[in-house]
This record gives structure tokens, sequence and C-alpha cells, in this order.
């Protein structure tokens, strides 16, 4: 099997949670997927093997991937898009729309009684590639759907930039030719084309500038202190990494950390390489047995957002 290694910041939840996604999705288009997180010398890393020795690195098959995919939503039968109103697309006057109504596919079977249009799942994937669902903030079952963002982000909008970016609309003579806008934010796609050797030795090492996103990355998050500045009043970026957002996501499809009161949250990473369907029960300390290492942290609140910050490692007694 193909086996390699990147760094990640236990305490940094967004990057556990993204593990958790490499492993799901190196399963999906590998096979035979196990993952776990290992000390040194050099500190933490997640070590990740998948398909058989001919494979090839595992980080570089998902990372490529997702630099490839293009998400669309997909909704229950009979769902149709209600009508935007004013300002329901964050900073709309300044992005360039890729598609006036983004596709959707109607299927029979959904995670929720309803669609709602700010947070209906997304699909990608297809020809000879696997599909590939997501849409952990859309479950409706009795699970914490562990969904942060909140307000006038969609979760598309949201997908497609971290996998693409956002370009700016174009004006004067790009705009009079036809072209596209300046790159606003930039997602996994354009890191990919401009440094993936150094996106597959450390991909949440990575960081750009990003506006709205899953609020999973505690290094692109900022809460208000009442000082007369916000970020989004002023146009200013974050500095964070769309490849721990959205893996984030796909590592929260089917396994979600524990929530406590107070918006306290538990999780564990463990010291063995794991199949994805043991790796999701250790994700929340389900396995006793394990050697392990648990966190908590406190969803803070950003206006309605919530968002990540950084853990603080648990005691055993």
């Amino acid at each position: 099997m193909a086996e390699h290694s990147i760094p990640v910041d236990l305490f940094n939840p967004g990057q556990v949670f993204a593990c958790l996604g490499f492993l799901e999705a190196a399963e999906i288009l590998l096979g035979d997927a196990e993952g776990g997180f290992m000390r040194d010398d050099q500190g933490a890393h997640f070590h990740l093997s998948a398909g058989d020795k001919d494979s090839s690195n595992p980080f570089e098959a998902v990372l490529e991937f997702l630099a490839e995919a293009e998400p669309q939503r997909w909704a229950p039968l009979g769902y149709v898009d209600a009508k935007k109103g004013k300002g329901n697309d964050e900073n709309e006057t300044e992005e360039e729309d890729d598609a006036a109504t983004p596709s959707i596919e109607l299927s029979p079977t959904f995670p929720a009684g309803e669609g709602d249009r700010m947070a209906l799942p997304i699909r990608f994937g297809g020809g000879n590639r696997p599909i590939v669902k997501l849409g952990h903030w859309a479950d409706a079952s009795s699970r914490d759907n562990f969904k942060l963002y909140a307000g006038n982000r969609s979760a598309d909008k949201i997908a497609r930039a971290m996998l693409h970016g956002v370009r700016k609309k174009p004006t004067g003579k790009p705009k009079a030719k036809g072209e596209p806008g300046e790159f606003k934010t930039k997602g996994i796609a354009q890191l990919w084309r401009e440094d993936r050797k150094t996106l597959i030795s450390a991909p949440f090492d990575v960081l750009t500038p990003m506006g709205g996103s899953f609020n999973f990355d505690p290094r692109g998050a900022w809460t208000a202190i009442n000082a007369g500045y916000s970020p989004n009043e002023h146009k200013h970026a974050v500095q964070a990494s769309p490849v721990v957002e959205f893996l984030a996501a796909w590592g929260l499809e089917h396994a979600r950390p524990e929530v406590l009161r107070d918006r306290e949250v538990r999780y564990a990473v463990w010291g063995l390489l794991l199949p994805p369907c043991l790796a999701r029960v250790a994700l929340v300390g389900g396995i006793p047995s394990l050697p392990m290492q648990c966190f908590h942290f406190t969803l803070d609140l950003s206006g309605k957002n919530k968002v990540v910050t950084f853990a603080e490692q648990e005691t055993r007694s």
C-alpha cells in the first residue's frame, strides 16, 4: 500500500477533521485506506495508506481530484429555488457569478424533510471518477449537523470558493473583451497549479486570503471585540486554508465531534492506522482501548456564525 504523511496541528480542530476527510476521500478514490496520528521529533503527523504498492501518494490523489472537481447542488424531488432577496449572497455586487442559476440535481432521497437554498448538499465527480455527495450541514437526523456558517452564505458557494476561488467582476477592457475578472480569493485548484509539491507535502500549511468559509479553520476566524473594526465591513480577507475547510466538511460527513453544553466541543486523535469506519468512532473517543489524546474547544460566535477556536488538550486521570 502507498503510505505517506503530512504535518498536522492537533490543537487545530479543523485540521484534525480534515485528516478524517483525507481518509474518507482516499477510501473512495483508492480503496483500502487507513489513517492515524503519530508523533516524532518533528512533531505530529497524519499517516495515510491506501490502494496497493503501485498507487500514487494518497494525499496527491485526493488534492488532484478536488482541483478538478465541479460541485453541483442537489435537492429533493419537487424542490424549486426561492427567489433571491436583496443581499442574499455575500459580496454579490463585487464577485463574479459563474452562473445566474447554479445547476441542481433532484433526488428521491434527501437528508432533510425539505431543501433549504442556503444549505443544499453538493455532489461532484462523475465520468471515470466516483460521484461524491457531501452535506452534513443539511442533516436533519438526530445527530448534530455541526453547521457553523449562517446568514447570507450558501453551502454550494462556499464549496465553490474553497475549490476554485472567487473572481472579481471584470471591469474596463477585460469586461469589454468578455474576459473573467481577477481572482479575489484562491481555492484548491489555484494552489494546486501554483505549487502542487508544497501543497502535497504540507497541505494545511498553505494559507491564502479567504472570504466566507465553513468556519472550520480557526486561523481564519475572527470575533467581534467592539473596537470599531470588522474585516467584512472593510473588505479585508483573512489567511486560512481552503484545504482544511473543504476536507473538514468531507470528514464530518459520517462523523461529528461530541458537542457538550455551552458550545464546548470534544474530539480525539488516535495513535494507530484505522479504516474510515473505525476512525469515525475514534474521533469522539469511542474506542477506549486505543492509544488516543482528547481535546476540547469552544465554538465562538461571530454574528450569527459559529467559529471553531484552537483547542486545549485534556489530561487523562
